[in-house]
């Protein structure tokens, strides 16, 4: 059952936010992963209480909005993002008054709340899945997800041959209520995750209303999972090879990507522009070419779409500037913000992705140079953050946390990496809790340890060891974000000026502000674009107007 919602949130609860149209083409969204943010009642599982406790802090490092990972009733198969109840927030994380609590105190502090939506699969403990399985085939149930007979003599077969993302059959056979072998259902994921069937009504009035339980809350927008799944090729027919997780971003998929996918955000979008507000919708969308996301945010449909993209560039100067120009150029004829991203709950943190060799792929096991990799880092969020449009932050990377890569076996929980042949299964690196004191009960995430086991010396990339430090990487932040805040060529846009640079180096203009990146292994020498507001390290600047920029560093120049 739901539980009851508070009073919808009066028009004056968003009045105390920033009043600024279109404030998502600029925005600093800060992505919380509830469970390892912070706990407030000492059982070792973050918590809305514990999140909204922290929102000063938040406020303090300057971002525009918070986005929430997965807060609802879940048997957590996959970290609640299998819902049993869209409408109910899990125990674990409080209910729907700390929700409603957590909101209206964002919204006091300046901050919008952006959550999650899960919209191609329910859980398997759902009530309409309950109910599917319990009447058995022919169920008007089942034809909300997407049942099957198998293949084979005895149906012993699966009905196609997709592969789940997590590893093995996309299918599987459920045991009929009278005990019998039956009909196949349709997971890409997991198996407690059966896929819904969009070209079902019922779902479709479904969602819109879950959009608008969430928006009388006060929410300032959704980011939707999975949002190219949503609709499957007509048959559901077979792809006809093996290993597909290595296909997914190359090609268009029958169950990824699909064209049926943008009828749906249409309806939604007229949903969501009956509120005040400038709420908006966020794609998390996998397609092979940044042309294809850009088909997600058209005027008609959703405002962003992560740049995955841009996530998955290496670090080389040649191919961001590649990936810069094609994601603008891409985004600017459907009048949409470019998006850019270098971490989140799903891959592997940037600070250790790049203190590999690159080519690793966005999952890796090992710690690489962490020198290195948190140089790389700080160099590469000031880039992000000087480019045009909107930035995502994940929680931790401001104090340049590495992925754990040396979790034991037995304490990780990504599905993932109990199923073979699919995901790598090594998410639990970057979904450990965050530390915010030098000591204590799991540096300050709660009184009663963390759910993950958190490194010995987790304390010293704390909040409370960086606050105050000149040259941490939490002060590089709260500067980067002030200083964007405050410089009228950085943010919305659509469009960067190139200059004139030594080979490894990435140097453009916005009105007066420059940016200059060197991704080289050795110093370079650059043109001195005027006064240095920002550098991600030690930069030294000649008489002549010359400037010698040390190996992997951002620096940011305004013209005096």
């Amino acid at each position: 059952m739901s539980q009851h919602s508070a009073d919808p949130a009066p028009t004056s609860a968003l009045a105390t936010v920033a009043d600024r149209r279109d404030w998502w083409r600029d925005a600093v969204i800060y992505q919380v992963y509830p469970r390892s943010f912070a706990d407030s009642n000492g059982d070792g599982m973050g918590d809305l209480e514990g999140v909204r406790s922290r929102l000063p802090y938040l406020r303090d490092l300057g971002v525009d909005a918070v986005w929430l990972s997965p807060f609802y009733a879940s048997p957590q198969a996959d970290a609640g993002y299998d819902v049993a109840d869209y409408r109910a927030v899990d125990p674990m994380f409080g209910n729907l008054l700390d929700a409603d609590a957590l909101i209206r105190d964002a919204h006091d502090l300046a901050l919008r709340i952006i959550v999650d939506l899960v919209p191609n699969h329910s859980s398997d403990q759902h009530e309409w899945f309950k109910r599917a399985l319990a009447e058995g085939p022919g169920s008007p149930l089942r034809e909300r997800y997407h049942f099957r007979a198998g293949k084979g003599v005895d149906g012993e077969l699966p009905p196609n041959d997709w592969e789940s993302i997590f590893g093995g059959p996309a299918w599987t056979r459920v045991t009929e209520p009278d005990g019998t072998p039956g009909e196949w259902y349709l997971h890409l994921f997991a198996p407690e995750q059966p896929d819904f069937n969009w070209d079902h009504p019922a779902v479709g009035d479904e969602f819109r209303s879950i959009l608008r339980f969430w928006l009388d809350m006060g929410v300032d927008g959704f980011r939707i999972d999975v949002a190219h799944g949503l609709v499957k090729a007509d048959g559901l027919p077979d792809l006809g090879s093996h290993d597909q997780v290595k296909l997914l971003g190359n090609d268009v998929m029958p169950f990824f990507d699909q064209d049926g996918v943008h009828e749906v955000y249409r309806a939604w979008r007229i949903v969501l522009d009956e509120y005040a507000g400038d709420r908006i919708f966020v794609a998390e969308a996998w397609t092979p070419t940044i042309e294809r996301t850009a088909n997600y945010v058209r005027p008609d449909e959703l405002h962003q779409a992560f740049n995955f993209q841009y996530l998955s560039t290496h670090w080389d100067a040649e191919e961001l500037r590649s990936c810069v120009d094609r994601t603008l150029d891409a985004m600017r004829p459907v009048g949409a913000p470019a998006t850019w991203v270098l971490s989140n709950h799903d891959v592997t943190r940037h600070a250790t992705r790049f203190a590999n060799p690159a080519g690793l792929g966005t999952q890796i096991r090992t710690a690489g140079d962490r020198e290195l990799g948190l140089r790389r880092a700080r160099a590469a969020t000031l880039l992000m953050l000087a480019l045009p449009g909107s930035a995502y932050l994940y929680q931790g990377e401001e104090l340049g946390l590495p992925d754990v890569v040396d979790l034991p076996d037995e304490v990780r929980q990504d599905p993932a990496y109990f199923r073979g042949a699919g995901q790598d299964g090594f998410r639990d690196g970057c979904r450990v809790p965050i530390p915010w004191t030098r000591d204590g009960s799991s540096y300050g995430f709660g009184s009663g340890g963390s759910w993950l086991p958190q490194p010995s010396g987790w304390g010293e990339l704390s909040v409370e060891a960086q606050s105050g430090v000149a040259g941490s990487t939490l002060e590089l932040y709260r500067s980067a974000l002030s200083v964007r805040s405050e410089q009228a060529d950085l943010g919305a846009g659509d469009r960067v000026e190139w200059l004139k640079a030594p080979e490894g180096v990435l140097a453009f203009r916005r009105g007066a502000f420059v940016c200059t990146t060197n991704t080289g292994g050795e110093a370079a020498t650059v043109p001195a674009h005027g006064r240095v507001l920002l550098a991600s390290g030690e930069v030294t600047v000649t008489d002549d107007g010359e400037a010698k920029l040390p190996a992997d560093t951002t620096v940011w120049w305004i013209a005096d």
